[in-house]
């Protein structure tokens, strides 16, 4: 089962249908959508700001998310695509968009 933590009194959230692979880790505030897929040693750190994922959204394996405090969020819209060992650190991705590989 994925590692999924409360920090600074938030709780990561999830629509229905998804998909936690058993060493993704998920830290605080990040509320994703319906019907995504996060998978294996994916690290989502809302540990400092918001993550927002929508629905549909395939985040692939090593992919690290993470934030600045008080100066980034990431904004993730639907029907996104993120491949293997991304790093995305504080940013918005529209809808239908692919994040190539590393």
């Amino acid at each position: 089962m994925a590692l999924i933590k409360s920090v600074r009194g938030f709780t990561p959230e999830f629509g229905e249908n998804c998909f936690l692979a058993d060493n993704a880790t998920i830290i605080g505030d990040v509320k994703m959508g319906r019907d995504c897929s996060i998978w294996f040693g994916t690290i989502l750190r809302g540990d400092v700001n918001s993550i927002r994922i929508g629905d549909g959204v395939n985040i692939q394996d090593g992919t690290v998310l993470h934030t600045l405090y008080e100066k980034s969020t990431i904004e993730i819209g639907n029907y996104v695509s993120v491949g293997h060992n991304v790093t995305i650190h504080g940013a918005i991705i529209k809808n239908y968009a692919l994040i190539g590989m590393g």
